[in-house]
């Protein structure tokens, strides 16, 4: 008897999701807001918040660039300083033992409570609220790229150095590799947290950018426009962290972090 064909699995694209679940999410909310009759300063609906988006459209397309220019360079900053340092510390034991606890320790200040005085020493442009976001956004780069380095397979280290390999081929060619799943993890979560330090920034002292915006949204009582603010925000950040995914897939196409979520079983 004849095997029966099997009839290939339909399956749902991944991306149908988050969209579906995101269009439920807003008819709940607009429904709720219309039904339960809640005044648009204390929740706006999503049809009010489009339109506040729409009327303000161009004043926050210029603050988007304005907060996208701080995070962007601060983040910047943060991968030119944190994965040097990561390896240095890695492979100097002095410096190791001499830097690393005072990174913690900074690192565990709770950096809104110093933006002040980074504010007071730089000033109110734009090179202040790069460097809180790079002080927000440093740290995890540095705690991934030391871990990234050490965790190269020790059989194969040995291999290497037992066919004469020298230092440098040690790294370029085992522990970098090995060192890229983590580092990558370590920008993802830095690509937030910057975005997070520039908003910081501006909310302490600034003339421009959306956490300036909100601020002024907030003294008009404007909920409105805050919430387009934050929907502002929010795609910035999507598509900042996106960016670094897709980077990832690009270059990690043999590890398992390259793979989409909805692969893994």
């Amino acid at each position: 008897m004849a095997d029966p064909v099997l009839k290939p699995k339909f399956r749902i694209p991944a991306l149908a999701y988050p969209i579906v679940a995101t269009i439920a999410f807003l008819a709940a909310w607009q429904a709720i807001v219309v039904y339960g009759k809640i005044s648009p300063l204390l929740l706006p609906s999503p049809t009010q918040i489009l339109a506040s988006i729409s009327k303000n459209f161009s004043l926050i397309l210029r603050m988007s660039w304005v907060t996208a220019s701080e995070f962007l360079l601060g983040f910047a900053l943060a991968v030119v300083v944190g994965l040097p340092l990561g390896g240095l510390i890695v492979y100097s034991r002095p410096l190791r033992l001499a830097f690393y606890p005072l990174l913690v320790a900074f690192q565990t200040i709770p950096k809104p409570a110093i933006a002040p005085i980074i504010i007071v020493w730089i000033g109110t442009g734009l090179t202040s609220k790069v460097v809180i976001a790079f002080a927000i956004a440093f740290f995890p780069i540095l705690v991934d790229t030391m871990i990234g380095l050490r965790s190269a397979q020790p059989e194969t280290v040995h291999l290497l150095r037992s066919m004469g390999g020298s230092p440098m081929q040690l790294f370029w060619y085992i522990r970098f590799p090995a060192a890229l799943p983590a580092i990558f993890a370590g920008l993802k979560v830095a690509s937030t947290l910057a975005v997070v330090g520039a908003i910081v920034g501006e909310f302490v002292s600034a003339d421009k950018g959306l956490g300036y915006l909100v601020l002024i949204a907030n003294g008009d009582l404007n909920t409105s426009l805050i919430f387009a603010c934050v929907v502002a925000l929010t795609v910035l950040g999507l598509l900042f962290y996106y960016a670094i995914e897709l980077l990832e897939r690009l270059v990690l196409r043999w590890h398992v972090s390259s793979n989409p979520i909805n692969d893994l079983h």
